[in-house]
């Protein structure tokens, strides 16, 4: 008996596995894909939305707690990454998309270098040093899904479609620490120029 077809939500967003995402949810379609999931328990899959149309690969969210009903129907939820999707097949019989899916997992269970974990905290670390949010406390150096946690703070959504889609953790973790510790520097040149045109590009405030 095929499995039934996966609702998914297109978001300009990658969500990970084992990762908390709040959402609000407005569209008269979304109201009724996410009342749903809150009446069946089910999930639903979240995918990349871009120009040229969504992400061929996903993750399914499951709602952990309803935050707020509104009076207009609109909700705020809390979701969390559950488990990630390549989609087969679109249908569009409904108000919202949904897909045929496969889900996937690691295929190479080899763990991570230690060297390479380490400079991919690093990486974390300098990010985190310069203010960016997150919803962790601190990564567990021994997670089996260490680098969808230290992935969180990046916010370039081509290179977290490409984590999602990699089957290693040890390739994940190889990924991040070659892409953090540039990230971090280039993030820190971003804070860096935003305080110097603040500061009227002199290095002084604008009323001195």
């Amino acid at each position: 008996m095929p499995e039934a077809l996966l609702p998914l939500f297109p978001l300009r967003l990658v969500l990970f596995p084992g990762t908390p995402l709040p959402l609000h949810i407005f569209e008269d379609r979304y109201k009724e894909m996410i009342g749903e999931a809150i009446h069946n328990q089910s999930e639903f899959g979240v995918v990349q939305a871009g120009q040229k149309g969504i992400a061929n690969t996903g993750c399914t969210a499951t709602i952990e707690r309803v935050l707020k009903r509104h009076d207009d129907g609109r909700l705020d939820i809390l979701t969390l990454g559950r488990r990630r999707f390549e989609i087969l097949l679109l249908n569009e019989e409904r108000s919202f998309l949904r897909g045929s899916v496969q889900f996937y997992d690691d295929d190479d269970l080899s763990p991570a270098p230690d060297d390479l974990k380490r400079k991919a905290m690093e990486g974390f670390a300098a990010l985190r040093a310069l203010g960016e949010t997150h919803v962790f406390g601190d990564p567990e150096l021994e997670d089996p899904r260490l680098s969808f946690q230290l992935a969180q703070l990046v916010d370039d959504l081509s290179f977290r479609q490409s984590l999602l889609a990699l089957r290693s953790e040890a390739e994940r973790i190889k990924q991040l620490a070659d892409y953090l510790p540039t990230y971090a520097a280039r993030q820190q040149y971003v804070s860096h120029m935003k305080s110097v045109a603040s500061s009227n590009g002199h290095g002084k405030s604008s009323h001195s």
